[in-house]
């Protein structure tokens, strides 16, 4: 090769490389989710328990019962660059999402860490409240603002501590979902509430927004309960509440006789709420790697995450569905039996 065509093989690298390399790290309108840290709920954090029960007889415990996080590469205000999003790609325990999809257009950062904890705070709440019940004691609980979004219908109107009653003249029944129901099937129309006020009973009128296709007040809710058994959850700053049945398992494991785990690298996932009804979450495929990078080898699923399950199940993971906190129970309960695991119920296509 004449030293002419090397000199300009080497240019035409330098302009490639010189074109190429600003392109790699301009950001891009996508986020990552990757696996996130690994927790034991039946362990410490930062050297304190993560459940902490008094007022009440606990018992030994063993093994793991792992909570599992997402990781979320980016923001609405700084989204990775183009070369981590090809990086992200190649890797199967990586989701590329849109931007729009994980911080709606209207909603800032703030506002979604905000939800986020507060959501984390609730099925905290939820999971002591499953788990009371379970064991049969009664759980009273209210349902309270827990903040109000400025800027909203609610702003001005609503406050934090208010107690919801009724929505469209129908009793809440102290649940958000009934709220969130009404709502829907109400859309923009003024709406009518009821509350109750540093005891006073009010009445208000909002008309709810259109957020992507979901209508809000601007408002996060939470649960006041009364509990009988005094329970202490310490969760750091993990948001979200997909922890919820993790939660609930650890403490009805440290209330009743015998280990639940019978020694195993259990992890699982799963919203709950009071009646101990397992709901789907997000990221199931990153938990699931998680998961099995923890050394787990039996996963507890959600039954409504089935379709995002099979065929993603990472090698050694054994994914066993559940709906209720009394089905995750009796499946690790048969498991500690001797029952093999391959007959416990599983996603299928």
């Amino acid at each position: 090769m004449s030293k002419r065509r090397r000199s300009i093989g080497r240019a035409l690298l330098v302009l490639g490389l010189a074109l190429i390399v600003p392109v790699a790290f301009m950001p891009s309108p996508y986020v990552i989710e990757r696996p996130g840290p690994v927790i034991n709920t039946l362990g410490e954090t930062n050297g304190v328990p993560m459940v902490q029960i008094s007022d009440a007889t606990t018992y030994k415990t063993s093994g793991r019962l792992n909570l599992l996080t997402v990781s979320l590469v980016g923001s609405r205000e700084q989204t990775p660059g183009w070369l981590e999003i090809a990086q992200a790609w190649l890797d199967p325990a990586q989701t590329i999402l849109p931007v729009d999809e994980v911080y709606p257009a209207n909603q800032t950062t703030q506002q979604s860490d905000a939800e986020n904890a507060a959501m984390m705070v609730e099925s905290q709440q939820d999971a002591v409240a499953a788990a009371l019940i379970h064991l049969g004691h009664k759980v009273p609980r209210q349902l309270l603002v827990a903040d109000v979004f400025s800027g909203t219908p609610a702003s001005g109107l609503l406050k934090a501590q208010d107690q919801l009653l009724t929505a469209a003249g129908k009793p809440l029944a102290s649940s958000v979902e009934k709220l969130r129901d009404i709502i829907q099937a109400n859309g923009s129309k003024p709406l009518n509430l009821t509350l109750l006020r540093g005891g006073k009973l009010l009445g208000l009128t909002l008309s709810p927004y259109l957020d992507g296709k979901t209508y809000r007040l601007g408002i996060l809710t939470t649960y006041r309960y009364t509990f009988p058994v005094q329970v202490k959850i310490t969760a750091g700053d993990i948001g979200g509440p997909s922890g919820g049945l993790m939660f609930a398992l650890a403490i009805t494991d440290k209330l009743t006789p015998g280990q639940l785990t019978g020694g195993r690298n259990i992890s699982g996932t799963g919203t709950i709420d009071a009646e101990g009804q397992v709901g789907p979450i997000g990221g199931i495929e990153q938990k699931m790697y998680g998961a099995a990078r923890a050394g787990s080898t039996v996963f507890l699923a959600p039954s409504q995450n089935c379709s995002e399950v099979v065929g993603h199940v990472p090698a050694g993971l054994h994914v066993i569905k559940v709906s209720t906190l009394a089905g995750a129970l009796d499946a690790l309960t048969k498991l500690n039996q001797g029952v093999a695991i391959g007959s416990l119920p599983t996603c299928t296509k």
